[in-house]
């Protein structure tokens, strides 16, 4: 497995776990009327935006086959008005390769690329149903508020974490175990 820059030609990979990683976590938490209407192709003109715009960095990850089986995305909200602050703005991964690690090497490198930039801070927003959750606070995020977000007609409830010191996290993430 391998973790690299997403590239243009990747925005068909990117776009299938996106569609089916939001259609396995978001079961039973999002209307299905919504999920049933995600396609590929839409994500596929996001993904092809968001790569051209190069606002952000967007990382892959790849199995030994070379498939992309997750992606990961960082930048700043229009929201965040912190100085020295970024944003996690997306981790999925297709779910047969949940709990393998991936995710882990995935945040280490969004948030060494964060650090790189000057960012001290970083916050990630989910789901307050998404187990996800456990995964950012077993890593030291620690919730600083909520929201609430209507998706597919359904209010939700948006849970906003914290990493405080971007450096601390870094150094918990080199000393565990793969």
């Amino acid at each position: 497995m391998r973790v690299r820059k997403a590239l243009l030609e990747d925005v068909r990979g990117i776009a299938i776990v996106h569609v089916d990683s939001w259609k396995d976590t978001y079961k039973g938490i999002i209307p299905d009327s919504y999920l049933e209407k995600l396609t590929y192709q839409q994500r596929e003109q996001i993904w092809e935006s968001n790569i051209s715009e190069d606002k952000s960095i967007i990382l892959v990850a790849e199995n030994e086959q070379g498939k992309i089986i997750g992606f990961a995305s960082e930048g700043k909200r229009s929201t965040n008005t912190y100085e020295n602050a970024g944003d996690l703005t997306s981790l999925y991964l297709l779910e047969t390769y949940q709990g393998t690690g991936i995710g882990k090497q995935l945040l280490r490198e969004v948030l060494l690329h964060l650090e790189e930039l000057g960012y001290r801070k970083v916050f990630v927003e989910v789901l307050e149903d998404n187990r996800t959750r456990y995964f950012y606070e077993y890593y030291g995020a620690t919730l600083i508020s909520s929201s609430s977000i209507t998706i597919g007609g359904k209010v939700l409830s948006l849970l906003i974490y914290e990493w405080n010191h971007v450096s601390d996290v870094l150094h918990s993430l080199s000393g565990e175990e793969e």
